[in-house]
């Protein structure tokens, strides 16, 4: 051992302890590795930052971003509205990490999960059980999914990538399939049907995030909706699964209150819905509904005289409620029919030209209503909301209490919490001048079926760009990038908040490192050990225990960085024994994409820790049988799918 395989292998020893021991994160620690190879000599100064330019790290971006633009459009959303069964317990169960598995192959996991774990949660409540007996194994089965396709996961991403350095060609987009779809559909079938016994029953603990009761908004029916045409019961049924309820409609202007439940619905009916937070996105892709406020601009502003009517109005509606008939009541919108359409024009013209230029970047955000705010006892028409500042009023929360009146009209009180959407400028210079104070940003999805039409048929034609070898991977995935940016699925300046960036250094950096293992030799010295000592020269053995110590390094740090460890001893190993080396680059595949023993080894283990109320020693009880299942599936579908 020369004293460049030594320094080489010192850096390694490092990185993978400090990676361990977790006290910095991930991408530093690859950026000091990095400068450690530097420093030395190890790596050519020239050649410290080439990974930044490697197809597998380009792709993984794009790739992060596509995701993004699936998740916030709601077409995830509604695809799992559609999917899931209402009842049926284990089959619940099945389909939700099934549809997990199947999401996570073609868009990031940590996204699959994130958009899922909504519904495994609603599903334990329905079905009585532990939130963890869901989480975990739809935990599992979105990182089981990723390894069925090159893009699934970054790993994946990584292995193609050392194999093209050695001029065999890069792994298709399905190459990945055979043992991936094997492996992912044996481990989904023993996770949903072990998991009640294997699953510790754990409480869910208070979390901290903050509670602000449920919304009261506005949806509108259109021709295409679900709802045309149903019973205000059936309506009513269909929302119960997502914990909402229909408190009020309103028909040719009149408000019902307290609406029969045999009455007919049909397109141009206004409900309205009281909801919680998270279930209010569900609740309008379920049913195909829209927000009124954010789809029906209205013409006019509410003037002193409308607002005296308007609280006559819901007056007589409160009377005719109490005295047990159902209310209808006319809801005169400011300045009403009494307007000419010369006038209507002129409005609609004023608004048009006074949003501002940058209302193309949209998002949606929480205001609590400070008990000195100006905008006391004022509505969102008294104050011109939409006209002066771009901003769509979509519902308010107003625990323990109802209004009876139309939304862009009802008065604002401290301690409401009022959602908005629009640009993030106007939103803060709102809530500055109005003394409103923005909440913690949490996931409230508000579907855009053109938007979500656009992404996902822009991710089809990436896939298929790639898969038919049309384009290279990085170059059809960012193509849809460019998609995106062209058709606003994602606003321009939130297209790279959507990388997760510590995941592209990290893959950047340690590019170089394994570069200087292969050519310093230290990964011929590693497989020459791991060849005599272990495997004795036996290709099958060598094979498995490449894959055993892959997935143990996985349960302990990064993915893509014990992929990029891995991959030039693998190849090393593959030579020595003078076998096919994708057979081992596909086990290092396999093994650093099944991370099931720890809360730290993949993300997706990470975020069910504490909906879960899970302890780190709970993972290994699911986790390890898993692994030893993978083991089991594995070697003989590489050794059938790519023979040694």
């Amino acid at each position: 051992m020369d004293a460049s395989q030594q320094l080489i292998l010192l850096i390694l020893g490092c990185t993978i302890a400090l990676f361990l021991w977790g006290r910095w994160r991930h991408d530093v620690v690859a950026l000091a590795a990095l400068m450690a190879c530097v420093l030395t000599g190890l790596t050519p100064a020239a050649d410290a930052f080439v990974g930044f330019g490697h197809p597998a790290v380009i792709t993984v971006a794009a790739v992060l971003i596509l995701s993004q633009g699936l998740q916030t459009t709601g077409a995830v959303e509604a695809l799992a509205q559609r999917a899931l069964p209402k009842r049926g317990g284990l089959l619940s169960l099945a389909v939700l990490t099934l549809l997990g598995a199947c999401l996570s192959a073609f868009m990031n996991n940590v996204g699959a999960m994130a958009l899922l774990m909504p519904l495994a949660l609603q599903l334990s409540a329905r079905e009585g059980l532990p939130p963890g007996r869901v989480l975990m194994p739809l935990a599992f089965g979105t990182i089981l999914g990723g390894m069925t396709t090159l893009i699934g996961t970054p790993p994946n991403l990584i292995v193609a990538g050392f194999r093209a350095r050695q001029d065999l060609g890069s792994f298709g987009m399905f190459d990945f399939t055979p043992v991936g779809l094997s492996v992912a559909l044996g481990g989904v079938i023993f996770v949903v049907c072990t998991a009640r016994w294997l699953v510790p029953k754990r409480a869910q603990p208070d979390v901290g995030s903050f509670d602000t009761g449920t919304y009261l908004t506005e949806v509108h029916i259109d021709a295409d909706s679900k709802a045309d045409g149903k019973t205000l019961a059936e309506v009513e049924q269909l929302l119960e699964d997502n914990d909402a309820q229909i408190v009020g409609m309103v028909r040719n202007d009149f408000r019902v209150t307290a609406p029969q439940p045999r009455r007919v619905l049909r397109a141009g009916d206004i409900l309205v819905i009281e909801a919680e937070p998270e279930g209010l996105g569900a609740s309008l892709t379920r049913l195909g509904l829209k927000l009124e406020e954010a789809v029906a601009p209205s013409n006019q502003e509410k003037t002193d005289e409308d607002s005296a009517d308007a609280e006559k109005a819901a007056s007589a509606d409160q009377d005719g409620a109490a005295a047990g008939a159902e209310p209808s009541q006319p809801v005169t919108d400011p300045a009403g029919e009494q307007n000419s359409e010369a006038d209507k024009a002129k409005e609609q013209q004023k608004e048009k030209d006074s949003k501002p230029s940058f209302s193309d970047e949209i998002t949606v955000q929480e205001l609590a209503v400070q008990p000195s705010a100006s905008i006391l006892g004022r509505s969102a028409s008294d104050i011109q909301l939409r006209t002066r500042f771009g901003i769509n009023l979509l519902a308010i929360s107003r625990q323990g209490h109802r209004s009876i009146r139309r939304l862009r009209w009802t008065d604002i009180q401290a301690g409401d919490v009022l959602l908005l959407q629009g640009s993030p400028e106007a939103i803060s210079g709102f809530a500055s001048e109005y003394g409103c104070v923005p909440l913690a940003p949490r996931s409230i999805l508000i579907p855009d079926r053109r938007k979500a039409l656009y992404a996902v048929s822009i991710m089809l034609g990436a896939i298929a760009l790639a898969a038919f070898g049309i384009l290279p991977a990085a170059v059809a995935f960012m193509a849809g990038v460019l998609g995106y940016m062209l058709t606003r699925v994602i606003p321009l300046r939130r297209i790279y908040e959507a990388v997760d960036w510590p995941i592209i250094v990290l893959l950047a950096a340690l590019m170089p490192l394994a570069a200087a293992m292969a050519d310093t030799g230290a990964a011929d010295l590693l497989a020459q050990t791991l060849l005599q000592h272990f495997a004795q020269g036996n290709a099958i053995i060598a094979l498995t225990l490449m894959l055993i110590v892959t997935m143990t390094l996985s349960d302990f740090m990064n993915n893509a960085a014990t992929a990029a460890v891995m991959c030039p001893i693998a190849l090393s190993v593959a030579s020595q024994l003078g076998v096919n080396p994708d057979s081992f680059l596909m086990a290092v595949a396999i093994g650093a994409s099944c991370a099931f023993l720890t809360p730290i080894g993949h993300q997706n283990n990470t975020l069910i820790l504490g909906p879960g109320g899970f302890r780190f020693g709970d993972y290994w009880r699911l986790g390890l049988p898993l692994e030893i299942l993978v083991v089991l599936i594995s070697i003989p579908m590489l050794l059938w799918a790519w023979p040694l």
